[in-house]
């Protein structure tokens, strides 16, 4: 192999170690006589040392139709370059190492150049099983590492079986593993599988779970592959970077290998329930959402979600949102089929008041808070995740009216009748004390909903029931008079009149909306004329609304109720924000 010949080779081209397995082997006096092309690398060897270990290139020189054969292509060579420099030197009765990294790739291009012992003893292919058997593939590291070599080296790897060996000795010894652990951390050998990519990780489990691995242990290997494999996506929930409504992005090679890989992962997620961690599951559909993979991905992630829905929290329900370029964006619809399949599962099962459903109720209140300040979250989408959950299911609506506030806070420019759509979902009369009075002083809700829990506080106080404090005190029969029931009956009356004499109010202001200043001012004589007379209608308000005043130090004036309430007198703190003002 010396540089002296008949045919000159440019010495840069040449492999270095070549060029020294020629200086110690063979005398410069005999010059090579074939270049072997593998890619961009040139050779420059001697036929008889080649054709004694590879029956392969002997085909080749044999059956070529040029008598004196003085280049040969072998750029289909699994390995490349590298591996035919080896089998070059084994040619050469050179020296050098074999490793669990190389091994594969080694054994690969012994058969492709037919280095078996078939055609000589103790030629490669041999020496690189006895390697395989008696060093790689006796630890689980070793066995990984040799897996994972052959990624590059399909299908001939397959087809020569050295993938399935290796997933099978894996296999085999992750469930010794798992069951028998002999290192600290226990869950060692799951952090080893992550190096592999999908497909081979899916063969490793199908193999463990063929050899009777618990759900659990299986499991746990997909949760740290999937946070190793999917580490930005799963765990930075911003988003940054990336815009997602990019389609250019979104095609690109990298988010088809990720959108591969979730669609993969979720075909591999085992059917028992409770395995996954509801943190996980919720990362793994933002992932599923932010790279857009299939429907059926995505719909079995939430149908995983949903049966584990009473487990949720508010921040495992924001998982699915995430941001960009300083905008949020949501995906209302996927969280709105988890509620709606766990609600109806309660529905069918523990009826609509369980602790299960009220849980659930409590956490989607608190959602809705949170996503509220969205500009994009119209009152339609609002409404549609706030009467997902029944009615009964809210024990009282304080959670559900914060979110509310927040909402028409965050949307300044609703007019009064979408205002009434937002508030359509809550139901004023189960909000607590509290709740209530923060209600009639706020500038934000509608007319009729102010009215309402007026209304109410006055009914709870003049029938002898005060729910102050979440406390419902009942005045006991024993002390009360007879008078005391006359005035109960009177007063009943009285409210039954007061409520229809506020109908008509509410009717009368929506008029003066409606009809703008002129038509207030021309009923403005009208207003004052009743104002003189003895019983008219806002004499009548203003007497009874006294009389029945739950504010106890607060102004008695109530002809003004639909302006600013800014009269009441509140003698006690609150005990609970229920606003973000």
């Amino acid at each position: 192999m010396a540089t002296e010949g008949k045919t000159p080779i440019n010495i840069n081209t040449m492999s270095s170690c070549l060029q020294r397995t020629g200086q110690l082997g063979f005398s410069q006096d005999i010059p090579t006589d074939v270049v072997v092309e593998v890619g961009e690398a040139n050779f420059s060897l001697h036929k008889f040392m080649l054709v004694a270990k590879s029956n392969y290139i002997r085909k080749l020189i044999m059956e070529s139709k040029d008598s004196d054969v003085t280049r040969i292509d072998l750029s289909d060579i699994p390995g490349g370059a590298e591996m035919f420099e080896k089998a070059a030197k084994f040619c050469y009765g050179v020296s050098f190492e074999i490793t669990v990294q190389n091994v594969a790739a080694l054994q690969c291009a012994a058969e492709f150049l037919q280095m078996t012992d078939k055609y000589c003893d103790n030629n490669l292919a041999g020496r690189t099983q006895d390697f395989l058997s008696q060093v790689a593939l006796s630890s689980l590291s070793g066995a990984i590492v040799v897996l994972k070599s052959c990624e590059i080296l399909l299908p001939i790897s397959r087809d020569l079986g050295i993938v399935r060996r290796c997933v099978d000795v894996v296999g085999t010894k992750a469930c010794n593993e798992a069951m028998f652990p002999c290192r600290s951390p226990p869950n060692w050998w799951t952090e080893e599988l992550c190096i592999l990519n999908i497909d081979f990780f899916s063969d490793v489990l199908a193999s463990m779970k063929q050899k009777g691995l618990k759900p659990s242990s299986l499991a746990s290997a997909i949760i740290t592959y999937t946070e190793r494999s999917l580490r930005d996506l799963v765990r930075d929930h911003s988003g940054r970077g990336v815009k997602f409504s990019d389609p250019e992005n979104n095609d690109s090679e990298e988010r088809t290998q990720q959108r591969h890989l979730v669609e993969s992962i979720v075909s591999l997620l085992p059917s028992d329930k409770g395995l996954f961690p509801i943190n996980f599951l919720c990362s793994l559909l933002r992932c599923a959402v932010f790279l857009n993979t299939s429907l059926a991905s995505k719909n079995e992630v939430e149908k995983r979600i949903s049966a584990v829905l009473e487990h949720v929290t508010v921040d495992d329900l924001l998982v699915p949102s995430f941001t960009y370029d300083g905008e949020r964006l949501l995906d209302l619809d996927s969280v709105r089929r988890i509620i709606s399949a766990f609600v109806e599962k309660e529905k069918s099962k523990k009826g609509l008041c369980s602790v299960s459903l009220q849980r659930v109720a409590k956490n989607v209140d608190s959602y809705l808070a949170e996503i509220a300040t969205c500009l994009e979250l119209t009152v339609s989408k609002f409404n549609a995740i706030a009467n997902l959950v029944p009615k009964s299911a809210r024990k009282p609506e304080d959670d559900l009216y914060r979110a509310v506030d927040i909402f028409l806070k965050a949307h300044p420019s609703l007019g009064e009748i979408e205002r009434e759509k937002v508030c359509s979902s809550m139901d004023p009369l189960k909000l607590s004390y509290d709740a209530r009075l923060h209600a009639s002083q706020n500038k934000r809700l509608p007319v009729n909903i102010v009215l309402h829990a007026l209304y109410y506080d006055q009914r709870k106080l003049r029938s002898g029931v005060e729910d102050k404090e979440g406390a419902v005190n009942v005045v006991p029969e024993a002390i009360v008079t007879r008078g005391q029931v006359k005035a109960d009956i009177t007063l009943a009356k009285e409210n039954e009149a007061l409520r229809s004499e506020l109908m008509k109010m509410k009717m009368y202001v929506s008029d003066l909306q409606k009809n703008g200043v002129g038509a207030s001012s021309s009923k403005a004589p009208l207003l004052v004329s009743n104002r003189n007379s003895k019983h008219t209608f806002f004499s009548s308000v203003s007497k009874k609304l006294g009389k029945l005043n739950p504010f106890r130090h607060g102004s008695k004036d109530t002809s003004n109720i639909d302006e600013d309430l800014a009269g009441v007198d509140i003698t006690k703190p609150r005990r609970r924000r229920f606003s973000i003002s």
